[in-house]
């Protein structure tokens, strides 16, 4: 028809740039029964439209009782056409996208930097103490905080090579760099767990032997005390930020600070008693450093084993995958999804699915209907989730 797109919106209406009545009635009074093409039965100028078709409800699409699709936050996206989406959508989207990629990189050397300052300033403060108050166990402890400095190396680095987009050579992204960093902060976790339990080992053998333990002194008192405050603080503000990013190298460098301040706590049991009560009760110390040491293992096997079950392509829990089939099935018009696959990738998710539609359904419909799984999908997991959809006929 004369000055329209395609026959999209019928008379008039792309010269009108939705001017006269186009817009606020669902593109004006002469849009016809071309308006959203020959799925909707009867048009969607004044007649009510399909569920399945034009969406929840349908009703009168362009008369005076038409829905406004800005005013209403019912609507949405969902009723806007395809190449308003498709045109506008897309940019903002992208921007929006890298957007938030750059602050949570930015987010994360935040942290990481404040935290690596914060450990090698209390890391420097231990060690001096734990020479100066003869001990041992909190010169171990200091060797325990120089351990982080290692991992915030570690965070910054893969954070940045994480937050790379996509490439040639890596279709999805660089995330699990990310993950790779968790596992290697899981791992040296663990290191610094079996250097504890050799060294209580060895002090309580010693102490069984006959031998004395020296008496600390009041400067390492207090050094274990300011440790256990300072790292309870940091893992505090570390967690909270890697849990508003997303990040699984930031909330296990959280948990490496909290292990630090398990140690120092122990590390504080030991000293108080060697200082209060006498040598017998000096070998509480290398006894609070076995059961810290538990602790630290059990932190550093469940880093290492999330990390591995992302690497291995291990599938989403069962009630994320319960409620991605429900945001898939909103819609009347998607039946029967299957092969559903799912999986995690540093920071976002990856699915894969087939749903059935109508076989009488045109592709441009179906395309729409996709179109808008993507956008709850996304508005539930992150604009980085990664959806691929497979659109079968009903049989």
């Amino acid at each position: 028809m004369n000055g329209c797109y395609s026959n999209t919106f019928g008379n008039n209406c792309w010269n009108n740039s939705f001017g006269n009545n186009c817009w606020n009635n669902s593109f004006g009074n002469n849009c016809g029964s071309n308006t959203f093409g020959n799925d909707c039965p009867g048009g969607a100028s004044g007649h009510r439209c399909n569920d399945d078709v034009c969406g929840n409800g349908g009703g009168n699409m362009s008369g005076p009782d038409a829905p406004d699709r800005f005013s209403n936050p019912g609507y949405g996206f969902r009723r806007i056409p395809g190449w308003v989406f498709s045109s506008f959508g897309k940019p903002y989207i992208i921007s929006t996208m890298h957007n938030k990629a750059d602050n949570r990189k930015r987010s994360i050397y935040r942290v990481t930097f404040a935290g690596f300052i914060v450990n090698l300033v209390l890391s420097l403060l231990k060690l001096a103490a734990g020479i100066v108050g003869r001990s041992g166990a909190m010169v171990a402890d200091a060797v325990h905080s120089f351990s982080d400095l290692a991992t915030d190396v570690v965070v910054i680095a893969f954070a940045r090579i994480s937050a790379k987009p996509r490439d040639e050579g890596h279709d999805y992204g660089h995330g699990k760099y990310e993950t790779l960093a968790a596992i290697l902060i899981g791992l040296a976790l663990g290191a610094v767990g079996a250097g504890i339990l050799a060294n209580g080992v060895q002090n309580i053998r010693s102490v069984i032997a006959g031998g004395e333990l020296p008496r600390p002194g009041s400067v390492a008192l207090a050094a274990a005390v300011v440790s256990i405050v300072v790292k309870e603080i940091l893992y505090r503000y570390t967690v909270r930020a890697g849990r508003a990013v997303g990040s699984p190298s930031l909330v296990a460098n959280a948990w490496h600070h909290r292990s630090d301040a398990l140690s120092s706590a122990g590390t504080l049991a030991g000293i108080a008693c060697a200082y209060f009560l006498g040598p017998g009760w000096r070998i509480a110390d290398p006894i609070a450093a076995l059961v810290v040491a538990v602790f630290i293992f059990k932190v550093a096997f469940d880093l290492v084993r999330t990390g591995l079950d992302e690497l291995l392509e291990r599938s989403l829990p069962a009630d994320v995958e319960a409620e991605i089939l429900h945001i898939v099935t909103a819609d009347s018009a998607v039946c029967e999804p299957h092969n559903l696959r799912t999986r995690r990738i540093g920071a976002s998710i990856a699915v894969e699915i087939h749903v059935r539609v109508a076989g009488t359904m045109t592709v441009a419909r179906s395309h729409l209907l996709t179109v808008d799984i993507e956008r709850r999908l996304r508005d539930r997991f992150g604009e980085g989730t990664m959806i691929a959809i497979h659109v079968e006929p009903l049989k």
